[in-house]
């Protein structure tokens, strides 16, 4: 059984693979493998007995069967070999053929024209030149037909553009609104009309030379020493188009995830902008985060993600992997990273001054010999206009090196205390004089009441004490107007208590019986 299974699956295999073979062949090797059928089903029960003959068999007519494939083969290689040899020599013949008859009908046709009765030699040329003349004149008719047909289609549309503009301008002076953002007038009608004149100009420049696209290359193509020229023309002009669309389309994909990462980032950054203007109104709370934080803190975020979205973004820029934009990219980092040193020290100072919180926007500050009050916070420079309006700019980097003085930061919390000083003679008690200044900074606008004002005896000169007052204010923008209306309420106080501010003290000498309180004070008899 084995030994028939194994012939029926060869004999499947040749009817498979061989279509084309000879057909006597085909026959002798169904004849002997319907005689390995038979003796297999007369010697079923031998099989078993004889295994090792059978399986000498099986091989030889394995073998048998691979020669008789392989013959066949060889043929029908043959075979092809004589129908290829046949073909091209029927070609050969065809074509010698051909050749023969065009001969002889060129010299029959030579022949009778040379035997012609009636006809001389000149009249045959003239009509010969005559015959050559009518194909360059209507190539030259249809050369200026052309020529014609483009100069009147190059009328047409210039005329219908022109009647283009007049309705444009009819339509900016009646129908034309101005475009409104905001309250802000982004666009006013004038600036439209113009606007819609320019895009005509283009279009109708656009289309005179889609015009001359087709015009030249039909042109050149009349005559056919120019026809080459007039296709070589014409791919010159479609092929740039070609690479254009071409490369518009294959960008589309990379234009959608551009489109996405921009979205995605800009409705973050919404969402990050909302949240910041929470806590700057201090709706929002967050343990440890100060409000005045909210606003450079979203800046800083913002300028994080924008960076980030470019760095997305790059490698599906149109010819981000060509050098030569690579180069350009490395060169503008190179320039940048040279000559902004200084611009990244304020940068960094200003941060640092944001987080520190060393002052707010308002702020009265002294910084070094500058007192002002703060106008204006940038990454780079911080601004101060002092008493006498003038406007200072510092940059931060300054700032960050030098020491600043918070007037409006103490008096908003716990009050500011201002300070002068005066110097009184021994002779009079300083119980009277510590009653006096108080009195003084009493009567101050200004001056709180509570906290009290104190005096401070800070000095003991060999020819006087030195007294000094202190007072709360809350208002330190008002800071010199409050110390001059201290200063003239001194005065006040010791002129009507009629004690003398010997300080600093005279060493001129001057009759003693006279006193150096004015009049008013003293309330002397006129003369």
């Amino acid at each position: 059984m084995k030994r028939l299974s194994v012939c029926l699956v060869i004999f499947a295999g040749m009817l498979v693979a061989g279509f084309s073979v000879n057909a006597q062949l085909m026959r002798r090797a169904g004849q002997f493998i319907q005689t390995a059928i038979n003796e297999a089903k007369g010697d079923s029960l031998a099989e078993v007995r004889v295994a090792d003959v059978q399986t000498e068999r099986e091989r030889a007519l394995q073998d048998s069967l691979r020669l008789l494939e392989m013959e066949m083969r060889l043929r029908e290689m043959q075979h092809n070999e004589l129908m290829l040899r046949a073909e091209l020599a029927g070609l050969k013949n065809d074509r010698a053929a051909t050749d023969s008859v065009e001969q002889v009908a060129e010299t029959d046709s030579i022949a009778s024209a040379s035997v012609q009765p009636g006809v001389d030699a000149g009249e045959a040329g003239e009509a010969g030149i005559a015959d050559n003349l009518m194909p360059i004149a209507k190539r030259v008719v249809l050369f200026v037909l052309v020529i014609v047909v483009q100069y009147l289609l190059f009328k047409l549309t210039n005329y219908l553009f022109r009647k283009l503009r007049r309705y444009i301008i009819r339509f900016k002076q009646q129908k034309l609104k101005p475009i409104i953002i905001r309250d802000y007038e982004l666009l006013n009608t004038r600036r439209l009309g113009r606007i819609l004149i320019f895009f005509s100009n283009i279009l109708r420049y656009l289309i005179l030379l889609i015009q001359l696209m087709f015009s030249v290359p039909i042109l050149f193509a009349i005559f056919p020493q120019t026809e080459k020229l007039a296709l070589r023309i014409f791919l010159y002009i479609i092929e740039p188009v070609k690479m254009v669309v071409r490369s518009i389309v294959e960008y589309i994909p990379n234009l959608f995830i551009i489109l996405v990462i921009w979205y995605c980032i800009k409705y973050i950054i919404k969402g990050l902008r909302y949240i910041a203007g929470e806590i700057a109104d201090e709706k929002l709370k967050i343990s440890g985060f100060y409000p005045d934080w909210a606003h450079p803190t979203f800046n800083i975020v913002r300028f994080l993600l924008y960076a980030f979205m470019i760095a997305m973004i790059y490698p599906y820029l149109p010819g981000s992997d060509s050098g030569v934009f690579q180069g350009i990219s490395v060169f503008v980092g190179l320039i940048v990273s040279l000559g902004s040193s200084t611009v990244i020290g304020n940068i960094i100072a200003g941060l640092v001054i944001t987080y520190m919180r060393p002052f707010k926007l308002g702020d009265r500050i002294k910084l070094n010999d500058t007192t002002g009050n703060v106008i204006e916070k940038t990454p780079f420079v911080t601004r101060l206009r002092t008493p006498k309006n003038e406007v200072v700019t510092i940059p931060n980097s300054f700032m960050m090196s030098s020491h600043t003085v918070n007037y409006s930061a103490s008096a908003r919390r716990f009050g500011l205390i201002i300070h002068t000083s005066v110097t009184i003679g021994y002779d009079v008690p300083w119980r009277q004089v510590h009653q006096l200044l108080i009195d003084a900074a009493r009567s101050t606008p200004g001056v709180v009441a509570h906290p009290k004002p104190f005096v401070l005896e800070t000095e003991l000169q060999d020819y006087y004490p030195c007294y000094q007052i202190n007072a709360y204010i809350r208002d330190a923008d008002n800071l010199g107007q409050i110390m001059s209306d201290l200063h003239q309420n001194i005065q006040d106080r010791f002129n009507e208590a009629g004690v003398e501010i010997m300080s600093p003290h005279y060493y001129a000498g001057r009759d003693g019986n006279a006193s150096t309180i004015p009049d008013d004070y003293l309330g002397g008899e006129e003369e």
